[in-house]
């Protein structure tokens, strides 16, 4: 499908009629009808226009708690009688599509590990073929591959879809890191520019983690990346909370930090301050991956010494040098940067393994 027909054709009403950040809330998972409708009375006169609750929760190991399954579609229900608030929650097949849609869900995303699967995706398009009101929201996969994606938004419009939108939740890396899941702010950079007119909400809960860093992402995505919202779970006793508790806040919380957002003096395009985010990102991840390979230089120097091997290993480092320079000339890293940077960290590394030699 051509990209331009995505951008032209699509429906950005639902999103374009607030004038101003959407905001999704509510609990990771609902748990219980008292929970999610005290959650809810407390989001309801403050700036949350949606409020969303996990129904199915898929787990990576079973025994797990998976979500409290249809009975918490009637507390969605209730919550719409008597909030007035929109209903949002996670479907991730044809028989969540159905029970979702008879119990008139308003918004349903679908998460990240459904947008990893092909086969999923086109089971929930054709589930929701000829639900044209129904707004439908994207996570991005796990895994940073932006045209898994847009085919995922692309199956979802073959079938009659327009309401449309992408959250963005964070990308798996193998590295450790001070997110639960990157950000990865040069690919949403890439998705904006390749398909401008999608609305994309943020998720700082799910990127951070963690409480802490929230305001800091919401601010990042809101005011340097053009997110037209956010996406951030609240829970009226969080600490209790039966998943993902250490990212949740209180309504009271949100509030604050939706205060402290600044929502009235948003930048209207990508300036320098939002490229020296992507540097920052960047040099975090050199410095982590610097780390790592730090700590595996120590586990060789452990090796040599009672292996009885050399230090220095003259003909690896001259391999390591020739396929170092021919990737970075691919790349357009000038020779005298790659030599400067490798020298360093091949004399730190000699240093580090004499110490435990000695």
């Amino acid at each position: 499908m051509e990209k331009n027909i995505l951008n032209n054709s699509i429906d950005r009403s639902w999103i374009d009629k607030w004038n101003k950040p959407l905001i999704i809330s509510g609990p990771c998972s609902a748990e219980s009808e008292k929970q999610i409708l005290e959650t809810a009375k407390k989001l309801k006169n403050s700036y949350v226009q949606i409020f969303r609750a996990g129904i199915w929760k898929p787990r990576t190991r079973p025994n797990n708690f998976e979500g409290i399954g249809k009975e918490g579609l009637e507390w969605l229900k209730k919550v719409k009688k008597d909030t007035g608030l929109m209903v949002a929650t996670e479907i991730a097949n044809a028989e969540h599509v159905r029970l979702a849609i008879s119990f008139d869900i308003d918004v349903l995303w679908i998460g990240a590990r459904s947008t990893a699967s092909p086969f999923t995706i086109q089971e929930i398009a054709d589930s929701l073929e000829g639900e044209k009101d129904k707004i439908v929201l994207v996570k991005n996969p796990i895994h940073p591959d932006l045209d898994l994606w847009i085919g995922s938004l692309e199956r979802l419009f073959g079938k009659g879809i327009r309401k449309l939108g992408v959250i963005h939740r964070g990308f798996y890396t193998y590295k450790s890191s001070q997110y639960r899941n990157q950000p990865n702010w040069g690919m949403l950079l890439n998705f904006r520019s390749m398909l401008p007119r999608v609305p994309i909400i943020c998720d700082p809960s799910h990127i951070c983690g963690n409480k802490e860093g929230l305001l800091n992402i919401a601010k990042k995505a809101y005011h340097f990346f053009r997110c037209e919202g956010l996406m951030i779970e609240s829970h009226c006793s969080p600490d209790n909370a039966w998943s993902d508790a250490a990212q949740q806040i209180t309504p009271d919380h949100l509030m604050e930090m939706i205060k402290k957002l600044n929502v009235c003096d948003r930048k209207n395009e990508v300036d320098l301050d939002s490229l020296r985010i992507l540097i920052d990102e960047l040099d975090n991840n050199i410095i982590t991956l610097l780390a790592e390979r730090m700590n595996i230089v120590k586990k060789l120097g452990i090796l040599k010494k009672y292996s009885k091997i050399a230090i220095l290993q003259p003909s690896r480092w001259e391999k390591i040098m020739d396929k170092s320079l021919k990737l970075g000339r691919d790349l357009g890293i000038s020779d005298h940067l790659l030599k400067g940077i490798f020298q360093i960290l091949h004399e730190e590394s000699i240093k580090i393994q004499n110490s435990i030699l000695k």
